[in-house]
């Protein structure tokens, strides 16, 4: 099944270290974001690699496992279980630029069902928008 591929780019005028605060601790993301509340199962190692967290929204149990961190520049997490993709990938790269911070969200997957791919990446790239624009609002103290 064809891979699929949502980006989403930003600017907030927050610094990197406030966008990092909020990106980086995986406990702030009901604040800024739709998802109703966060569980840590298992914490990242020194350097926060390896974290496991589960998200709940709504009916959705989604669990992911931070793969890449790298302060102030990088974060990358997988989907473990909770919707029926395959190869999910997030990637959230922060870039300094004059006056703020640009925030790239980047997100491949592919479906476990066949014909599914589109409309998972019409509500996935919905919701990564809502993720974006809070993010942009609550790092620049929205």
């Amino acid at each position: 099944m064809a891979l699929q591929d949502i980006e989403i780019r930003a600017t907030t005028r927050a610094e990197l270290a406030a966008v990092w605060r909020l990106l980086g601790d995986s406990s702030t993301w009901p604040a800024w974001t739709p998802i109703d509340s966060f569980d840590l199962e298992r914490p990242g190692g020194d350097d926060g690699l390896g974290e496991i967290r589960a998200f709940k929204n709504g009916r959705y149990r989604i669990r992911e496992e931070i793969v890449e961190r790298r302060p102030e520049e990088r974060l990358v997490y997988v989907l473990l279980s909770g919707l029926p993709l395959r190869d999910y990938r997030a990637e959230i790269d922060l870039t300094p630029q004059a006056g703020g911070t640009e925030i790239r969200w980047h997100t491949t997957f592919a479906p476990k069902v066949p014909g599914t791919g589109p409309l998972f990446r019409r509500g996935l790239g919905k919701v990564t928008q809502q993720f974006v624009d809070g993010l942009v609002e609550h790092s620049a103290g929205g």
